[in-house]
């Protein structure tokens, strides 16, 4: 059913449990056809009679997904087809992640940044490592928060808070995430294989129909709050793809040197 995937690691265990793993070392970078496929699995995981629930996590213990590819944002900036595509790529995604019926838990094996962030928050529980570092930085390369960001953490964490976050980029340390409520719980490296796999297995041996229809209902107000604004999200994130300042601090990354922005 899954056959497309290529940068996905896909691993059915027992009980109706899907194992996503998100693979591309050394901090598992979500390219393009990364993206594509795990929206293509989360919308067919919807009419998988053999999955019951969803773990999502990274390969390795570095990172669950550091962000995008500095070197394909590179790419992008003479490139405005496929800027655009990734854009509405991007709302793709989110939509499929708040349409999935079933309960996604999110691994963080490691660190959580951009849109590896983005997947962590929108799912429906999260357990991480203890020493991971949650942080959503588009600001740090001139990009907008537009692609789910903006959108998730006000909603867990309440917008003073997340505004401190999402406009300086600065990171949080999972523990503290666990103390005010972005994630579930942080735990050492030694105890997240119990944590994280022991309450999939614990929901697939549940009443799932039940299970399921109250993720759906409590994530219908989230649903309609996102569903109604994810658009002007993407396209402001959209509109800075365009900024000089976006260019600078791509290029800033790549030549290993500090960005000097203008404001433009």
């Amino acid at each position: 059913m899954y056959d497309y995937c290529e940068n996905l690691r896909l691993e059915r265990r027992t009980n109706g449990i899907l194992v996503l793993t998100l693979d591309n070392p050394p901090s598992n970078a979500i390219s393009d056809s990364m993206h594509d496929e795990l929206r293509r699995v989360l919308e067919d995981a919807n009419h998988d009679p053999e999955t019951k629930v969803i773990v999502i996590t990274g390969a390795g213990e570095r990172a669950f997904s550091a962000g995008g590819d500095i070197q394909d944002m590179r790419d992008l900036l003479d490139d405005a087809r496929r800027t655009l595509d990734g854009f509405i790529e991007a709302r793709r995604l989110l939509h499929a992640l708040l349409r999935l019926e079933k309960p996604l838990i999110a691994r963080l094996n490691g660190h959580a940044i951009g849109l590896g962030a983005t997947i962590a928050l929108f799912s429906d529980l999260c357990y991480a490592v203890e020493t991971a570092r949650i942080a959503d930085p588009h600001v740090a390369v001139g990009y907008a928060a537009g692609d789910g960001g903006a959108l998730i953490w006000p909603q867990l964490i309440g917008y003073m808070r997340a505004r401190e976050f999402l406009m300086t980029g600065d990171p949080i340390l999972a523990s503290d995430a666990a103390a005010i409520g972005l994630i579930n719980r942080a735990v050492p490296m030694s105890e997240l294989d119990a944590v994280s796999f022991g309450m999939a297995e614990r929901l697939a041996a549940g009443a799932t129909v039940a299970i399921n229809l109250t993720k759906q209902a409590i994530n219908l107000p989230l649903r309609r709050h996102v569903e109604g604004m994810v658009d002007a999200n993407v396209f402001f994130e959209a509109i800075s793809a365009l900024s000089d300042d976006h260019r600078e601090a791509v290029m800033a990354f790549v030549e290993k040197r500090q960005p000097r922005f203008t404001g433009r």
